[in-house]
């Protein structure tokens, strides 16, 4: 969605690295994209949802191709012919300019999804 929020992770000290579970806001009005990594014709990102899906009539559809693993929680996300339901350890790819949508998320604990945003050259 176009009004993304970006946080950040707290880059760890000499003997933490950071942790894609921590720093997860008790109050989520809105999905959470925190930036990992970002290089040239890719980027890397933690999204945490609760309860949270597209608006309604809403689409993606992205220049860049999308790998995205579910970490924790539950999603569901609806293409033009099927609803994909995701659970922790199930991974979807989504090549550039396929529509999709959020359909829902798990309300009572947050989702947490690893997004691999990247270029696609054949």
């Amino acid at each position: 969605m176009s009004g993304r929020s970006y946080g950040r992770l707290s880059s760890g000290d000499m003997t933490n690295a950071p942790n894609i579970f921590t720093e997860l806001p008790s109050d989520l009005p809105e999905e959470l994209f925190t930036k990992l990594l970002q290089a040239p014709g890719i980027r890397i990102e933690r999204i945490v949802s609760q309860g949270h899906c597209s608006p309604d009539g809403f689409w993606y559809d992205q220049d860049q191709a999308e790998w995205v693993l579910v970490l924790k929680g539950a999603a569901r996300i609806q293409f033009a012919d099927r609803v994909l339901e995701l659970r922790p350890g199930d991974f979807v790819n989504i090549s550039a300019h396929q529509r999709h949508r959020v359909a829902w998320t798990t309300p009572d604990e947050p989702t947490i999804w690893l997004a691999v945003h990247y270029r696609y050259e054949s």
